[in-house]
């Protein structure tokens, strides 16, 4: 059997249907053994994937819970599943703009003002509250599409025009919450309910484990049959299987775990849909593979005649809606919004997950999904220091450096990438 370097139309060796016991063995062995020399060669070219966070992320977990054998309890873990969705849904768009290689600074202003479009038209004025939601969702998106067109039209800088944005929008709501300064949600609504409903029923949580997993060998196997009849290279069954089998344990663990509590929160259900639409949209859409190239080189996109002003338009609206969606949701944690929505450290965490979930800095390389795994080290973080009682200074300190080093992986990844011709 040839190994895969010589044959690049696979990236693990399957085992021969019909072959002898031993001889599928020995396969299995091959292709075990071809998997981690290809695994080998994508770590050296620079191709980290999630690996890194994943370690990160298991380390946290490790410490806290020796330090508080609560940490990883089934209500510590059900409180940071639900946690994670506000700054999460902005980390999301996030990952669209760095994919561009260029960063929005307006994201957590645009994230207060819909949270005060939605209490000032519902609580102030009686309007009803899907309304007011769509309303303050919209406002999101025009924001965003605003910023985003004039970005491409002056060429200016992305993170320059959203500064500007940062302090317009903040302005704005500001002006929008008037002297009253705070307005307080029902906590029975429609708003409310997103961070505060579960599910439960058991078999919820079952069923959407059992869903995920469907799906993503599904969407595994449509794409290697694809390239297959396209004669480009491909991961083998054994491969999609074994990564297949990994994500199901993980999501019937996660719904066991979530079930020993409350059930399964509607506010990750949610955030896990919109990821997971997202997601097909950046990697299975002529949409999403412009985005990827124009990360990938402004003027190559152009000359292979992009339409550069519409892609940036697009992807700093959905950056500007996701603000708006997690604006939202953070309103719902705590069934009020404020002056002070939007503000403080809101802007820097979910910058933070999207860079530590593994989405570079250079542009053209991330998933949506960046955004949940760097979301869950930085909650898990907080977390841990809330249960064990550190200082808040400690916290911080050891997110920075989580942060840093994140962006020198990425830094380090890029020259290997370029070093094997793949930047």
């Amino acid at each position: 059997m040839r190994d895969t370097a010589e044959n690049p139309q696979t990236e693990g060796a399957e085992p021969v249907a019909g072959a002898r016991p031993a001889q599928r063995g020995h396969a299995a062995g091959l292709a075990l053994r071809s998997g981690g020399a290809a695994l080998q060669r994508r770590f050296r070219a620079g191709e980290l994937g999630s690996f890194p966070v994943v370690m990160v992320l298991a380390t946290v977990w490790i410490i806290f819970q020796s330090l508080n054998a609560n940490f990883l309890s089934p209500r510590n873990l059900s409180n940071i599943s639900v946690d994670i969705v506000g700054t999460g849904m902005i980390a999301v768009g996030i990952v669209f703009v760095l994919l561009l290689g260029e960063l929005d600074l307006s994201v957590g202003s645009i994230s207060g003002l819909a949270a005060a479009i939605f209490a000032v038209l519902n609580v102030n004025n009686g309007v009803p509250e899907w309304l007011a939601l769509v309303a303050a969702v919209l406002a999101g998106t025009a924001t965003g599409a605003v910023q985003g067109y004039s970005c491409a039209k002056t060429r200016v800088p992305a993170f320059v025009l959203t500064l500007a944005g940062l302090l317009t929008w903040n302005g704005l709501m500001l002006a929008v919450l008037g002297t009253s300064g705070t307005v307080n949600l029902d906590e029975n609504g429609l708003v409310a309910e997103l961070t505060n409903y579960y599910f439960t029923n058991d078999a919820v949580a079952y069923v959407l484990a059992a869903v995920c997993a469907g799906a993503v060998f599904t969407i595994s196997y449509l794409d290697r049959r694809r390239r297959v009849a396209a004669a480009m290279p491909h991961r083998s069954m054994w491969h999609i299987g074994v990564h297949t089998g990994g994500l199901a344990v993980i999501a019937f663990v996660s719904a066991y775990v979530l079930n020993r509590f409350q059930g399964l929160p509607l506010a990750l259900l949610i955030f896990l849909v919109v990821v997971a639409g997202l997601d097909v949209v950046l990697r299975h859409t002529r949409y999403g593979r412009q985005v990827y190239a124009l990360g990938g080189g402004v003027e190559a996109a152009r000359r292979a005649s992009l339409n550069v002003t519409g892609i940036r338009t697009a992807v700093l609206a959905v950056s500007g809606t996701m603000a708006a969606i997690g604006g939202l949701f953070l309103a719902s944690r705590i069934t009020s919004v404020s002056q002070n929505s939007g503000s403080g450290l809101l802007l820097l965490n979910a910058i933070a997950a999207a860079v530590i979930g593994g989405t570079s800095l250079f542009g053209g390389r991330g998933t949506t999904w960046s955004a949940v795994l760097g979301m869950l080290v930085i909650q898990s973080i907080s977390s841990g220091m809330a249960i064990t009682d550190t200082p808040t200074a400690v916290q911080f300190v050891i997110t920075g450096g989580v942060l840093f080093a994140a962006v020198v992986i990425d830094a380090l990844a890029r020259r290997s990438q370029e070093a094997h011709g793949r930047a």
